[in-house]
């Protein structure tokens, strides 16, 4: 069975790592087997040494799009958070493996700022760190994602109920190992044994 790439972009400090936790527990609570790649912590292994240039940031995309190619087509779901700036790069990703949701993590601005974990917009604010995606560096909106998720507006439970009814919709997820004939005849089976009676 393919699994499935649950690609989550949007600015730093959107809710995408909080979203992708959630899910990783719900499709894992279902018996599926799941992944979270974070893209801050693959920077610390997978992209040491990669700056924040566009041709750095580029390459560290593609290497996580790299890992969710060889787990998807192993049948795990890869949930990506990252903030993943440029549509072109997305895109590439997209292509690349079989079955690829993009959730728009949307949230404004200034309540990203507000948030602010790990106080990256205050050193931005401040001149200490340059390239800061959406300060003084750009972050290209996804034009037809397929979900949009406005967490300023929306509970965490709510977003993540939308993620997991939309893969159910698309039928991208299954509990099921077996295709339907399959699980017809396995049925047929356990019953002639007297398994299902």
């Amino acid at each position: 069975m393919d699994g499935l790439v649950i690609w989550l972009t949007g600015l730093p400090a959107a809710g995408k790592t909080t979203l992708a936790v959630r899910v990783l527990e719900s499709l894992r609570s279902r018996g599926l087997k799941a992944e979270h790649l974070d893209g801050d912590e693959l920077r610390k292994t997978l992209s040491q040494g990669l700056g924040f240039s566009r041709e750095d940031r580029d390459k560290h995309i593609m290497r996580v799009g790299f890992v969710c190619r060889l787990l998807s087509r192993n049948g795990v779901v890869a949930i990506v958070s990252a903030i993943s700036p440029y549509r072109a790069t997305r895109d590439q990703v997209r292509k690349s493996v079989r079955k690829f949701i993009e959730v728009y993590v949307k949230c404004p601005l200034e309540v990203c700022e507000k948030r602010d974990p790990k106080g990256l917009y205050k050193k931005a604010r401040e001149g200490k760190i340059p390239q800061v995606t959406g300060v003084n560096d750009p972050y290209e909106e996804p034009l037809d994602p397929e979900l949009t998720l406005e967490t300023e507006k929306e509970t965490i439970g709510a977003c993540v109920d939308k993620i997991l009814k939309y893969c159910d919709h698309v039928n991208v997820i299954s509990t099921s190992i077996y295709t339907p004939e399959e699980e017809k005849k396995l049925k047929e089976r356990l019953s002639s044994l007297g398994y299902l009676e």
